[in-house]
């Protein structure tokens, strides 16, 4: 039976694409080399330096945020340079996994996965590092699979308080757009991010937002590169091209992402988000259940990740909400599947929304037969008015 109604897409990424973006997106195709091309060109080159908070070069690619990844590291390294990645969750060792493929020294600082990266520890090793042979410390800000946040200025200070010359490496692809991110006054070096979360818009492109310090540096790194060189992309990007076809019609629902972003007001998109993430965090208290990043203050407003009781399948109760109530949740991955579930309350979402999702995550819980209170939306709500 076709299910009716609105469905609820309450993964973490990618989010709901607004209709202002879809018809954006469906405008006729034009040539990517004519002169029609540069403004539309420009306009996103330029806006997204705006959105990282820089004035550095800010590469966009037609790819998935994993090209991103891939781009950061070939652009940056030579084969066999070393490297600190710190374990915040999945993408956090996804990125070091692939780091690794591609011929590179991977050491891992463990985590918990209840929180961010640890400023701390990031300081004691690269202070042990006499030698100076890490070549970059590796962070993901926002943690897709966990919730949590890692305090990226917090991180910049620690590298600065050791002396040391390692290269701030960033992926904000869930936390770009949403959660106040400043390249510049943060010190990073490289940043990797992707459209289909914050920005709104559907899986396809991503960016590398790189600081003079790392482009410096790209002029020596060893890994072979073609599609991802940044070198290939300055000169096209300064006439608002690209030196091989872009995706163009993303480029036109980017730029008209920039627009509803600035029109609501950055600070507003960040307010917004922080408030939704403390609505569902006492949602999913006032059903006795827990958040699984347990670090006060570095709770995502992205999305909430929730522990199920001891004996209870997250799978199966996921299986439930969207049989009986057409919303999707997100799956927990790797170390966390099956133990929690995740709900998104990213991009184009308000109040209202977010009261549907929660009573469609409480009315499933009931469903499933999963311990709980009820009043997680009635606290929701509290929270909200």
């Amino acid at each position: 039976m076709r299910p009716t109604g609105h469905h609820f897409l309450q993964i973490p990424g990618p989010s709901t694409v607004p209709d202002r973006i879809l018809r954006a997106i469906a405008t006729q195709t034009i040539d990517h080399r004519g002169p029609d091309f540069a403004p539309v060109g420009r306009k996103a080159l330029e806006g997204m330096k705006e959105i990282f908070q820089t004035s550095s070069n800010v590469f966009i690619y037609p790819s998935s945020g994993t090209g991103a990844w891939e781009a950061a590291l070939v652009n940056s390294f030579s084969p066999g340079d070393k490297l600190v990645m710190f374990e915040t969750g999945h993408f956090a060792m996804l990125w070091q996994k692939m780091a690794r493929k591609i011929g590179l020294d991977t050491e891992v600082i463990e985590g918990d996965w209840r929180s961010g990266a640890d400023p701390q520890r990031i300081e004691d090793r690269l202070r042990a590092d006499t030698a100076r042979e890490i070549k970059a410390v590796c962070v993901v800000h926002n943690e897709t699979s966990t919730g949590s946040v890692s305090p990226i200025a917090e991180i910049r200070k620690a590298i600065d308080a050791a002396g040391h010359p390692a290269l701030l490496m960033v992926d904000t692809i869930s936390g770009l757009a949403s959660l106040d991110f400043r390249f510049d006054d943060w010190g990073v070096d490289v940043c990797v991010s992707g459209s289909q979360k914050g920005l709104m818009l559907p899986p396809g492109l991503s960016f590398n937002a790189v600081s003079p310090r790392a482009l410096d540096n790209n002029r020596s790194a060893g890994l072979q590169r073609s599609y991802w060189d940044w070198q290939d992309m300055i000169g096209p990007n300064e006439k608002g091209y690209f030196p091989y076809t872009p995706a163009t019609n993303l480029l036109y629902g980017l730029n008209e992402a920039l627009d509803m972003l600035h029109e609501e007001g950055m600070e507003n998109v960040f307010a917004r988000h922080a408030r939704h993430g403390a609505a569902t965090r006492a949602a999913v208290r006032a059903w006795g259940l827990d958040v699984l990043c347990n670090r006060q203050g570095q709770e995502s407003g992205v999305l909430t990740a929730v522990l199920m009781p001891e004996g209870h399948s997250a799978d199966a109760f996921r299986a439930v909400a969207l049989k009986n109530y057409n919303i999707s949740l997100g799956n927990g991955l790797s170390k966390v599947a099956d133990r929690v579930f995740r709900i998104g309350h990213l991009g184009d979402f308000n109040d209202l929304m977010l009261a549907g999702t929660l009573s469609g995550v409480e009315m499933a819980l009931e469903k499933a037969g999963v311990p709980h209170e009820k009043g997680g939306v009635a606290a929701a709500m509290e929270y909200l008015s």
